[in-house]
Parts: structure tokens; C-alpha cells; sequence
């Protein structure tokens, strides 16, 4: 048995970018940051950040599109894809990706005009809850990606070069 599942909650480093490809299938990259903080054996705070780069799909991405945007935070599970392109100079490179199946914006600025009185819920103690409560989870189904999107681009003719990476 082998499972391929990543949960990320971090910052978005850049908008969206979104594509459109035949019959209006979308696609959504952008970078994600998480970071980790720790205290090394001299007493100093060490924070070190790893960048993630995230891609979504159809309806996701199209999600994406209107509630993500650069500094949000969101919470996205997903499983990782490494592919491979030739760049300009004909040299081949790698790309490490997680594809998105569920998408949930942590942002109070994405709830915008939402109370707890509103969501029908009661406030928490707890830091956090209150926004959690209003957040709506955004999933793909399980089918919605395959293998043959991931080579969409390739079909339609379009180049995959450095420029099409989401930094």
C-alpha cells in the first residue's frame, strides 16, 4: 500500500495565475509558503520558510480565481506531482507540485460581511475558530484531475518553460 497526501496551511507568496484551456477548463498556480519556528541551542528564534507550488484544477481553480489572492492564508490538502520540461536552452528541469483536491481560505478578508450571527454559530474562546466556523471548504472530486490534464498545456501547443512556473 502507498499513500500520496499532503496538508498544507501556509501564506499565498503571488495572485493566482489562471489559464483557460478548451472547453473551459481552468487551471490555478501560485506559490505557498509555510514556515517553522524554532529556537536553536543559542537562544535565537530561527524561522525557515519552504515554498510549495500548488496547483488546482477546474471548478478549484476557478474557486481559486475569486477568493485567493496574494498574503491570504488557506489550508489545502492535496498530493504531490514532480514532472519534468526542457527549458530554452535544452537543459532538463524539474518541478515539484501539489495538486489541490481541497481548498479552504483561512482569511477573514475572504468572508467578507460574515458574522457569527450570520453563520448561525457562537463565538469561541479559541483564536482562530471564529473564522473557521464562516470558512467554506472547496473540494474536487476524487476523478475531477488526472494524469491528462497535467499534460494539457503539451497538447495545446503551449511552450513549459521557466516563465510558467508560479514564481
Amino acid at each position: 500500500m502507498s499513500i500520496n497526501k499532503v496538508i498544507l496551511v501556509g501564506n499565498v507568496g503571488k495572485d493566482p495565475v489562471i489559464r483557460y484551456f478548451d472547453k473551459g477548463v481552468a487551471k490555478a498556480t501560485f506559490p505557498l509558503a509555510t514556515s517553522e519556528t524554532y529556537t536553536n541551542q543559542q537562544g535565537e528564534t530561527i524561522t525557515s520558510t519552504e515554498w510549495h507550488n500548488i496547483v488546482l484544477w477546474r471548478a478549484l481553480a476557478e474557486v481559486a480565481e475569486k477568493t485567493v489572492k496574494k498574503g491570504s492564508q488557506v489550508y489545502i490538502i492535496g498530493r504531490i506531482k514532480t514532472r519534468s520540461y526542457v527549458d530554452k536552452e535544452g537543459v532538463n528541469k524539474y518541478i515539484t507540485e501539489i495538486l489541490a483536491d481541497t481548498l479552504l481560505p483561512l482569511d477573514r478578508k475572504q468572508q467578507s460581511g460574515y458574522t457569527s450571527a450570520q453563520s448561525g454559530q457562537g463565538k469561541s474562546d479559541a483564536p482562530g475558530s471564529e473564522v473557521n466556523e464562516q470558512s467554506e471548504t472547496y473540494a474536487s472530486p476524487e476523478s475531477d484531475t488526472t494524469d491528462d490534464d497535467l499534460d494539457l498545456e503539451n497538447r495545446q501547443g503551449t511552450d513549459q518553460g521557466e516563465d510558467d512556473l508560479p514564481f
